[in-house]
Order: C-alpha cells, then structure tokens, then sequence
C-alpha cells in the first residue's frame, strides 16, 4: 500500500500524529509517549515536498533544542514518490479551519453586556465576601469564610508571609479597582477605612517586592486618582482627604530601604521586617525580578514628594543587576547573590524570577523619560529574540513550529528545561507595549491552547511531554492582562471569546461558598482554601475592562500604564520632571530618540492593517497547530 494511503487513513481515523508518524514510518517517539510535535511534523513535511534546494531550517523547537535528527537527502524525499504533488505539512492542520472563523470571528454587543455584568459580579462576590468575612485581615480563605493573615506560628512559611503583612492587603490591592467599576462611594469608604485602620509599625518580615506592587503601588496610584480630577475617573476626591494616603506610602517605603543598606552590589535584600529592618538571619540571595522591579513605584514616590532617595536606591538596584549580564548572550540570570554579585540560578527565561525585571524597564522609561531605561530594554528585548526564542521566523506565515520563548543558560543560550510557567503569560501584552503585536498574537495563542485544555493555567506546562509540571493555578492575572492589552490593540472579537472563556473556567472551576478559591490541581479542579489579592486587583479589573468599551479609561485623552500589580498610573509630564540633580549619571552615550508604541488604544491599533482588525488574528491553520501541540484535540 501507498504511503499517502496509510496517511489518509489513519488522518480519517482521527489517529494521534506520534502514532500515525510510529505505525505508518517506523519513527520512534524521540521524547517518550508524547513526543515533540514539530520534529515529526517536518519528518511528515518531507515525505510530500518536492525536492528542491533549501536554505537550512532552523524553526523547529526540536533542531533548535537537539539539533538536526535527520539529513534532507534526495533518497528520502524520493521515497514519497517523484509524482506528488507538493504539499505542506501545515495541510494537515487545514480541514475544517472555517470552525475557528464561526466561533470567534463575531462578538454580539448583547453578549459583551453580559460579560461586563459577569466579570462585575465576580469581583463583588469576591470583594463583599472579603469585607464580610476577612476584613481587616489581610486574605479572605473562600472556602471557610475566614480572614487569613500572616503565618506567626511558622515564620519559614515564606509562600504566605511574604505577602501578608497584617495590614489589611486585600483592600489596599483593590481600591482602584472599585473605581474602574464605576464605584466611587465604596471606593471612597474604602480610602477612609485604610486611613483609619492601616498602620505599617508592625512585628511582620515581607517580602520587598510583594510589598512595593501590592501596598506601595496601590496606595500612590488611588492617592493620584484622588488629588487630580482631570484624570480618567474625574474627581473622585472628598472633603477632609489629607495626602493621607501618600503619607501611608512614603512611611512603608521609608520602611523597605533598610533592605538596601549594608549589600556590596546596591542589589537589596529580598525581606525586611517592618518594624526591626532586615533580619538577621536574611539570606544573601535574590531574584532578578524581587530586586529590578521598584522603579516604577519607587520613581513615582519620589517625584511625588520631591525626594531621590527611592528612585536613587532603585534605579542603583537595576543598574547593578544590568551590570552582571552576560557578555557573551546579554541574558541574565534568575537568581543572584547581592554581597558578591554572582549568579546562582542562571537560567535565563520569561517567567517566574525574571518577567518584571524586564516589564519595568519598559514602563519606567514610559513614565520617566529616562533614555537609560529604554536603551536597557531594547537590549534585553534583542537579546531574548537572539537567545530564547524558537520556532518559525514569522507568526503568520511559513512553516515550522510556532514560537515559542524557553528557558536557557544566560552564558551559553543553551536550553535548561523543557517548561513555561503561567507568569510568562504576561510576555505579549509587553509585546504589544512595545509594537510587536505579531509575535504577542501568536505567543498569546498558545497559552490560550494550554488554557482551553484545562480550563486553567498549571503554574509550570512542558512543551515538551505536553503535561503540567506543576498542577495548581492560583488565579493568576497574566493571561487576561495579555487578552486585554491585545484587544485594545486589534479590537479584534477573538479576545472577547477568550475572555469569555477565562470567565466562565473560573466561573465554574474556582467559584466556592465565599469567594473564587486557587486550583490545587488543574485537571481534577481540587482546590486550595486561599484567594490572592491579585484576583480582585488584577484578574477581575481586567476582565471587566475587556468589555467594557465605554469605561472612562477608554474614553480619556490622557494615557496611562498599569503597574506590574495593575494599578492605573497615569502618563503625567510631572513624572518626567526631576526636583534634584543627578548624582548617579549615567555613563553610557544618548540615545537616539524614539517613543515605543506605548500605551493602549489609538496608537498600537492604528499599525494593525484594516483588513487584519476583523478577521481572526492568527490563521486558522496556525491555531489548529498550537491546539493540536497542546493537546487540545
């Protein structure tokens, strides 16, 4: 029997590629049960070709990660018959490509009211149940309907009491989320019970990191949404307000600078304790992200009151970490220690431990206008190009895998592992912050597939075996903020149907008695008694503004950056202006002018072709790929 008939046969029959490759081509699994997709789908790609002379291919994950497994010889290509057609591998991915155009290519105005809606009673029944039952704790556990604070009895329990600091975080994290809601007496209720209950003269060791998104930069972002009318949500202030809430802001930061003291590199500790300084028992060691991700708020703070003291140890922070980068890849690594400066994890990625590092770098020169900022960023942006991206060249078009960003050595760009975790998610809506809405399109996709398979991100996805590595999703942000930001670029409907599908997961695999609980598992949907305040702070404030297209943050002509914790920060020319001189220069050349295609809306959407707005915005081809490569069928 013909090849091409075997072929028809098992692809009628709906067999998996890795058996039909094994039954038809004797090709062994080269990565055990669920081998890689794309290496076998260039073995398939050569039995229909014609051949012909090529430019060496280097656009799978598998030659990228491996090397080559086979040599393109004329006997192998003339094994599939001299008289066949020409045909592409991607072929097979064709049949019914309409089925992705039926479902996202329209979003009923009907249906996006009812979304809006739905992500609004989410976050209530998140919030109200958080003031009923937890409030002034700092978490709500929706399960038992009770208050979680810091873990007293075991201060090593560092996955709880790095963020909960006994000061009432939940609240905090959400108050500029009641007003894109539209909710400004509660949001206003919500600033008098922080001023009158919050103190931050507490016994609690924190991490510096957590305590700068979560309770810095939500206190000086409502702070500036209160004291200046003409941004989006109007004047929102009320009669008495004080400053009281940037006074709260400069206290706790006051509080976070014993972590830069005594550190050889100017790279700060990883905890302080709030009342005491940083303990003495602090390890020496931090991550990339923890300690290159305060500028953004640090920055704010001191332009806010007219001192360079935390943009000073912040920006010092990130020159330092700069400093250590490789010279041969330009990477760095994830974990470093801050007295010698030596890289102790060196993996180099886009997730856990490194994804703010980069964020900041971009959002810190949107803000400031400080070229050093955007220099560092375009030179890390290359390097992530050169050193970890795989996969074909373009998103939409050409053969060979989808990219893909993975984990590499940062000295010699060599793969370390064969996983993604979920807070790489937020790798295209930085994409997009920076006008390359293409690549954003196609690696949004395939976190997209990974979620329609299980209903919810895992914390770690292999690639490589197409399994979780690590099983429990606690209501991250990433994706929603990534589906967001790409739908105001392309107001393309695809994202509304993800967010729609975002909704209704955690509608029905995370909804309990009190609240949205985290997945201990993704795939039996066990659950774990615990909702981060990210889930009210980002999660839900994304979703809603998905859908709503007449939110004052759409209609506003002044334009705003979200915090790395989603907070509304407005683009406001006094951030860009200096109270001081600079004692740290910088000692590298100018850089030539150029404004990223930052922030939003009219922008990014106008470099988007008219006739790519409104169709889907990867093939269906492509899409039928990323799901087969995930397993979603």
């Amino acid at each position: 029997m013909q090849w091409r008939s075997i072929l028809v046969g098992l692809v009628v029959l709906r067999l998996s590629l890795s058996c039909m490759l094994w039954l038809a081509f004797g090709l062994g699994p080269s990565w055990g049960f669920n081998f890689h997709l794309g290496f076998n789908l260039h073995k398939l790609d050569l039995l229909f070709r014609e051949e012909k002379e090529t430019e060496p291919r280097d656009n799978s994950w598998s030659e990228r990660i491996h090397g080559p497994r086979y040599e393109e010889t004329e006997t192998t290509c003339a094994s599939a018959g001299e008289e066949s057609p020409k045909r592409s591998y991607l072929s097979f991915f064709d049949g019914n490509k309409d089925e992705y155009v039926r479902r996202y290519s329209s979003f009923p105005d009907t249906l996006k009211a009812k979304m809006k809606d739905m992500a609004k009673e989410m976050f209530y029944f998140g919030y109200d149940n958080y003031m009923k039952y937890a409030f002034p704790e700092d978490e709500l556990n929706p399960i038992d309907c009770e208050g979680r604070g810091p873990d007293v009895q075991n201060p090593s329990n560092i996955n709880i009491n790095d963020v909960l600091g006994n000061y009432s975080l939940t609240l905090i994290d959400t108050l500029d989320t009641l007003l894109v809601l539209g909710n400004v007496s509660e949001f206003q209720r919500a600033v008098k019970l922080v001023i009158d209950t919050v103190s931050f003269d507490k016994d609690s060791t924190v991490q510096v990191f957590e305590a700068n998104i979560r309770i810095l930069g939500s206190l000086i972002s409502a702070h500036i949404l209160l004291t200046d009318p003409k941004h989006p949500f109007g004047n929102v202030g009320f009669e008495g307000y004080d400053n009281e809430l940037l006074h709260l802001a400069h206290d706790l930061a006051v509080r976070l600078l014993p972590a830069f003291e005594n550190t050889s590199t100017g790279i700060p500790y990883p905890r302080v304790n709030l009342k005491n300084g940083v303990p003495p028992d602090s390890v020496n060691e931090t991550c990339t992200a923890g300690a290159g991700s305060l500028l953004v708020e640090f920055g704010i703070l001191s332009r806010l009151i007219g001192d360079s003291t935390f943009e000073w140890v912040a920006r010092r922070a990130v020159r330092a970490l700069w400093n250590l980068r490789s010279n041969e890849t330009g990477l760095l690594g994830n974990v470093v220690n801050i007295q010698t400066g030596q890289w102790v994890g060196k993996q180099s990625g886009l997730g856990a431990g490194m994804d703010s590092f980069y964020e900041y770098l971009l959002k810190s020169y949107i803000l400031f206008g400080e070229k050093e900022d955007y220099r560092m960023f375009t030179a890390a942006y290359e390097s992530i190009q050169n050193h970890m991206r795989r996969g074909r060249e373009s998103c939409n078009e050409g053969e060979g895998d989808p990219p893909l960003y993975v984990n590499v050595n940062m000295f010699s760009g060599e793969i370390m592992n064969t996983w993604i975790d979920s807070l790489q998610a937020f790798f295209p809506g930085l994409q997009v912050l920076n006008g390359d809405v293409d690549d954003a399109i196609c690696l949004h996709a395939f976190y997209y597939a990974i979620w329609k398979r299980f209903g919810a991100l895992p914390e770690r996805y292999n690639w490589q075996l197409q399994a979780p590595d690590v099983l429990f999703y606690p209501l991250r942000p990433e994706l929603v903020e990534s589906t967001y930001l790409l739908y105001q670029a392309t107001k393309n409907p695809f994202y509304l149907h993800v967010g729609m599908d975002i909704l209704q997961s955690l509608e029905k695999n995370a909804k309990v008695r009190c609240g949205y609980a985290t997945l201990h598992h993704v795939v039996d949907k066990s659950k774990e008694d615990r909702m981060e305040s990210f889930f009210l702070s980002e999660t839900c404030k994304y979703l809603y503004l998905l859908f709503d297209e007449d939110n004052p943050l759409h209609k506003s002509d002044n334009k705003y950056i979200f915090t790395t914790e989603g907070h509304v920060v407005p683009i406001d020319k006094r951030f860009r202006e200096k109270q001081w001189n600079d004692d740290f220069p910088c000692e590298e050349g100018a850089l030539t002018e150029r404004e990223p295609a930052t922030v939003l809306t009219l922008q990014i959407f106008q470099q988007i072709p008219e006739e790519r707005r409104y169709t889907l915005p990867l093939k269906s081809i492509y899409m039928r790929q990323i799901d087969h490569m995930v397993g979603v069928f």
